[in-house]
């Protein structure tokens, strides 16, 4: 087999850095090792940014979207019994979020892709990377029983943080940066309408809970847990009993219940792994990168870098220019770490400390109050929130005028 990009794994950043390609006429073969069902129906993230929203309209891949997804103009923190809003849209020059599962733009870019004669190869096995420091790459895996050779003219590697591609770079070319929080989520998905309009982040006593959604039917939310929390230990009424404490206001806010559909524990930690290039290599994704969940961040960043790996590769094969390549690991890395330092800050900001007395409870509530009414603080999270424009990471790099000396 052969050609021009071989991409491995069929998540978000994998079938968006395809279709983007595709759209400039660029060839690529997608491998993944999981079914199709399975892809399409693993439950992750649900929050896309607005430029991550406005991606997938201008490609051809919104339409669903833009008739099922949740469009919301400010969120609420919840602290002391009390709810403010920030106005995301008033904040950011009428920018917001759309609520859309990470499954359900799963399902749109494999029809699309499908639908354009790409190809997408489910259920690989056995993927091994060769000749990545070399203008030859090799992808070798099983599929339906055939070893195979995919040749191409570069990797591409989103196959997530369990994936081949980062470990095939050798140890002494990467260095892994990470930190593990000292506690975690326990989600679930249940059948019950949405108890607000918009997501609620509360901090309370008894630790951090989020209210979220998927559709009008269904609602997301999860509970601050220690590291360790055991399913078993969460039966259905101590879940219900634990988000109407931590979600309840002064003026009785009622919190809508349902079935549970599924359920599970997450981790909180970050990770960075850099340089994002080996070679002919390029990693993508949480293949590269993972965020603590409270800042909505992992597929928007995902999309992005994909994004700026779809402009260099297309000067590259068009131009024969390579800077954009050269560039790709750094622009991306800008980006990262502007993302983990808001994520980070969003979790301290709303999580119980491990530690926690009287002080660092105090020293939060300060820092809420002084969020939710100050402009400038509201703004800082806003635009965060929402993402920063795509072109920010090029902005770093323009030269800043020095500050004139005291005389």
């Amino acid at each position: 087999m052969r050609t021009q990009v071989g991409i491995i794994g069929a998540g978000p950043a994998g079938l968006m850095l395809a279709h983007l390609l595709h759209l400039e006429g660029i060839d690529s073969v997608v491998l993944e090792t999981r079914g199709r069902a399975y892809v399409e129906s693993r439950v992750r993230a649900g929050v896309l940014e607005h430029d991550t929203a406005q991606l997938l309209a201008d490609t051809g891949v919104g339409a669903r979207m833009r008739r099922e997804g949740l469009v919301h103009t400010g969120l609420e923190l919840r602290f002391e019994g009390v709810s403010r809003r920030i106005d995301l849209a008033a904040l950011t020059s009428g920018r917001g979020i759309t609520v859309y599962g990470q499954q359900e733009v799963v399902k749109d870019l494999i029809a699309a892709r499908l639908a354009a004669g790409g190809e997408i190869l489910f259920e690989v096995t056995d993927v091994e990377l060769a000749g990545i420091d070399s203008d030859a790459p090799v992808i070798r895996f099983a599929h339906e029983g055939t070893i195979r050779e995919l040749n191409c003219l570069v990797v591409a590697g989103c196959d997530g943080f369990h994936g081949v591609s980062r470990g095939s770079i050798p140890a002494s070319a990467r260095r892994t940066v990470e930190h593990t929080y000292p506690f975690s989520w326990l989600g679930v998905l249940a059948q019950a309408t949405p108890s607000a309009h918009e997501l609620i982040y509360a901090q309370h006593e008894r630790g951090f809970a989020l209210h979220s959604m998927r559709s009008p039917e269904v609602t997301r939310l999860y509970l601050q847990v220690p590291n360790g929390t055991e399913l078993s230990d969460w039966p259905t009424a101590r879940i219900w009993d634990e988000l109407h404490t931590r979600l309840a206001t002064n003026d009785g806010f009622t919190l809508k219940e349902g079935p549970i559909l599924e359920q599970g524990v997450t981790p909180m930690r970050s990770f960075v792994t850099e340089p994002m290039r080996y070679g002919q290599l390029f990693l993508a994704g949480d293949a590269a990168h993972i965020v603590p969940p409270t800042g909505a961040k992992g597929l928007n960043l995902a999309v992005a870098d994909v994004r700026f790996l779809a402009e260099a590769l297309t000067t590259w094969f068009r131009q024969g220019r390579g800077a954009g390549l050269d560039e790709y690991s750094a622009r991306c890395l800008r980006r990262i770490w502007r993302v983990q330092h808001f994520s980070s800050w969003m979790t301290g900001l709303l999580h119980r400390p491990t530690d926690a007395d009287e002080f660092s409870h105090r020293l939060q509530v300060a820092q809420l109050e002084y969020v939710t009414t100050s402009t400038a603080a509201a703004t800082t999270l806003a635009e965060n929130y929402v993402g920063l424009p795509l072109d920010w990471s090029s902005r770093v790099d323009r030269p800043v005028t020095p500050a004139v000396p005291f005389a």
